[in-house]
């Protein structure tokens, strides 16, 4: 095992795991997954709580995936998408950093950004891609693009057919002060 393995074997089941931690968060954390859906739903995505069932048990299977290296493309497509969605959902209109009030896109943008990279050098000699020996077929540019298209095309398709967030509220009017004169 190259150093290059232990590097992608590191980063995999550091962010393979992330995302499981996360998955399993949104599925049994303190709100649950009724709170989850109710947050999904308060951001636009209807209905809530098939979008929080689908988040959860993704990121849980995603995040097995990317740190076991097992369709490492598709593992680190579906981390991509689900990134993509929520930077879209619920951290773009808070800015770049995470330490924003509402947390800006940062994190998701690393996650996504990470993931595509391990798709594209691939998933390494400890994975069982290598051990099934599809890890040839699957890195390289072509992972990469497998895991770059896969996560926008499936964030586009699920953004386009159930985002509906509600739209801004009109500014109100400033109250004008009313000033007088007095005559002199």
């Amino acid at each position: 095992m190259t150093a290059a393995d232990t590097a992608d074997l590191v980063l995999r089941i550091v962010v393979g795991l992330t995302i499981v931690a996360h998955g399993y968060n949104h599925i049994f954390g303190p709100g649950g997954i009724n709170g989850t859906a109710g947050w999904f739903a308060s951001m636009g995505l209807k209905p809530g709580i098939v979008h929080a069932w689908a988040s959860g048990l993704m990121e849980l299977a995603a995040g097995v995936g990317l740190a076991a290296g097992f369709l490492t493309p598709l593992s680190a497509g579906a981390i991509i998408g689900i990134m993509i969605v929520a930077g879209m959902t619920a951290h773009r209109k808070n800015g770049f950093f995470i330490f924003k009030p509402g947390q800006g896109y940062e994190y998701v943008l690393m996650i996504a950004v990470v993931c595509a990279a391990i798709a594209t050098f691939g998933p390494g000699y400890a994975s069982i891609d290598h051990l099934a020996t599809i890890d040839d077929n699957l890195d390289g540019w072509l992972g990469g693009l497998i895991a770059v298209g896969m996560g926008v095309l499936g964030a586009a398709a699920l953004l386009g057919s159930s985002w509906r967030p509600e739209p801004p509220k009109p500014a109100t009017p400033a109250t004008q002060e009313v000033t007088t004169t007095q005559d002199a």
